[in-house]
């Protein structure tokens, strides 16, 4: 177990991993979804929107690493069932059967969820004093809503 995380009470420590299986369980599904969107968007704006969700998964596929390993600093089950991250999951999979708009709507949408998820969970870790935890939430909130920003300049 990591030094700091060692450090923090069990109560709080359930509280973070939670947090962190929460955030791991809506970044997977959000992978997903984007490499659909990848796959299958159309129309007179395909090669950016093909582009910009390649990058979103390829960035979400790279973080639910950076979760799980998170995870495991604490000495928890780092969850790898897409079963249980769709239950634990406020971000819903998709068919893929979208106009460009829809998928872009959808992907902005979770972006913003994930962004307070991880809100939420840099809260948790500064209260407990889990910095490692709140810096990497922190971190990560910056890049989904500059993903949310991309998504939304494309709307206008």
């Amino acid at each position: 177990m990591g030094l700091v995380a060692a450090k923090i009470e069990p109560s709080a420590k359930e509280e973070i991993v939670n947090g962190l299986t929460q955030a791991l369980a809506e970044t997977a599904v959000e992978t997903l979804k984007a490499q659909n969107f990848h796959w299958n968007v159309t129309g007179m704006s395909f090669g950016p929107l093909h582009e910009l969700f390649q990058k979103i998964y390829e960035d979400h596929f790279e973080a639910q690493d950076t979760l799980a390993e998170r995870i495991k600093a604490f000495d928890a089950h780092a969850e790898g069932r897409y079963s249980v991250y769709l239950e634990r999951s406020a971000i819903e999979e998709h068919d893929g059967h979208a106009d460009a708009r829809t998928m872009i709507e959808i992907l902005m949408k979770d972006q913003e969820t994930l962004s307070s998820t991880l809100s939420s969970l840099a809260q948790v870790a500064e209260e407990h004093g889990d910095w490692a935890t709140n810096d990497m939430a922190t971190g990560r909130i910056e890049v989904h809503d500059k993903f949310a920003w991309m998504l939304r300049a494309h709307l206008k």
